[in-house]
């Protein structure tokens, strides 16, 4: 792995988990600001958005630190399902539903970097792909003065067979080294068309977090920390390329039976 490996935080119940989402979040939040006077993070789907809503929604303790800063927030998405916009699968509208729209007003409005939407019926997704890489490099750089886009942070979830954003296992998108957003018009899950950042753009931010939460995530965290073939998983390759830049918030149902060391809080 590079460097020292992964940290697993495993928690008694998702409010726990949650408290402690949030102290991460907003520590990432102000190294950010400090450094560049803005938050830029990716976002995934899934379960992720509620969560993200129950720890950035709650009560703070009155601390400057302890305040989201929306209006210097950069929302990308991790993965895109390649459909409109207020599509059930949309994982754009899956957090504005979530979280956007529910902050209030004096908390500021985050700056949402959506696909382009007038491209989701093609057939092929490789045009929203490309619009998307071009949208990160109006926010980053051009793609010929840097290597890789620096994300401050990335969110993310396991499924059960170990895929992170839109890239499955054994998928030859794992292989992709020069793109910084890919397109899939076979996924296993669906929909079938989706983008997604590529795993070289996913270990490069400065922080990345899984959030897996439930008994149904204990197998295959079970395979992702304590077995050799778990390390090829993609949930697993970002483990192994970002090493304890990578945190795990996860609650301890889905940790049962693993044996890699867990932490009780930051």
């Amino acid at each position: 792995m590079a460097g020292a490996p992964p940290k697993l935080y495993s928690f008694s119940d998702t409010d726990s988990l949650a408290k402690q989402l949030r102290t991460y979040l907003l520590n990432n939040q102000n190294a950010a600001i400090a450094r560049h006077d803005n938050f830029r993070l990716a976002v995934s789907g899934g379960s992720l958005p509620n969560t993200l809503a129950k720890a950035l929604l709650a009560p703070g303790n009155g601390s400057p630190e302890d305040k989201p800063q929306f209006s210097k927030w950069d929302i990308f998405f991790a993965d895109e399902r390649v459909v409109p916009l207020d599509h059930p699968d949309s994982n754009y509208r899956l957090i504005k539903d979530e979280l956007l729209d529910k902050i209030p007003a004096e908390l500021g409005k985050p700056r949402v970097h959506t696909i382009d939407a007038e491209h989701v019926h093609d057939d092929d997704p490789q045009e929203v792909a490309d619009l998307y890489q071009e949208e990160l490099m109006r926010s980053f750089a051009a793609k010929d003065s840097v290597k890789l886009p620096v994300f401050d942070l990335i969110l993310l979830g396991c499924g059960p067979d170990g895929h992170t954003c839109s890239l499955f296992p054994d998928h030859e998108l794992l292989r992709e080294k020069d793109s910084w957003v890919a397109a899939i018009s076979d996924s296993p899950k669906p929909p079938p068309k989706r983008i997604t950042l590529t795993l070289p753009v996913v270990t490069h931010a400065l922080s990345i977090a899984f959030v897996a939460t439930g008994g149904g995530k204990k197998e295959i965290l079970r395979r992702i920390f304590d077995t050799e073939e778990g390390h090829s998983l993609p949930s697993g390759l970002v483990n192994v390329g970002a090493g304890d830049k990578v945190n795990w918030f996860t609650d301890n149902a889905a940790v049962e039976g693993v044996s890699f060391p867990r932490r009780g809080s930051l």
